[in-house]
């Protein structure tokens, strides 16, 4: 078996999650970060900062400084719950919806792509042993707090 970081380094690499931009949809540029965000709030929509940062396991002072970017660039909006003006509520602009749309798109499109190269028995084994990695990583007592 090979080393089990280097595995990771260079699946981390693959997938371009080092890329300062994921992606360009028209003239708009995406971070890996921002695209995580987006990916969020299309999936849960009217939920708080509070909870899309935890989830994304980010310190709020950062996620709050993306959220801005985002608003300034028109792809998100930021308003008070009804229930608790201390609350702020996310959700994505129609511009916003049609950039995570675009990302998932093109996403699935590369997903499908890779696996392709494999056999349905090859595919599922590596679905299913990424669930389990998932599972395994979500009881780590370090979880992402891992050292560099």
């Amino acid at each position: 078996m090979e080393n089990k970081r280097e595995l990771f380094q260079l699946l981390t690499r693959r997938f371009g999650l080092l890329n300062k931009n994921c992606c360009s949809i028209g003239a708009v540029e995406i971070s890996t970060v921002q695209s995580h965000i987006i990916y969020e709030i299309d999936k849960q929509p009217e939920s708080s900062m509070q909870q899309v940062a935890e989830l994304l396991a980010m310190d709020i002072t950062t996620f709050s400084r993306q959220i801005q970017n985002l608003i300034k660039m028109e792809l998100v909006t930021k308003s008070a719950s009804a229930q608790d003006k201390r609350v702020s509520l996310l959700a994505l602009t129609v511009q916003g919806k049609f950039v995570a749309t675009t990302i998932d798109e093109s996403m699935n499109t590369y997903l499908e792509e890779v696996f392709s190269h494999m056999n349905e028995f090859e595919r599922d084994t590596v679905l299913r042993s990424i669930e389990l990695l998932n599972k395994a990583m979500s009881k780590s007592s370090v979880c992402c707090n891992t050292v560099c």
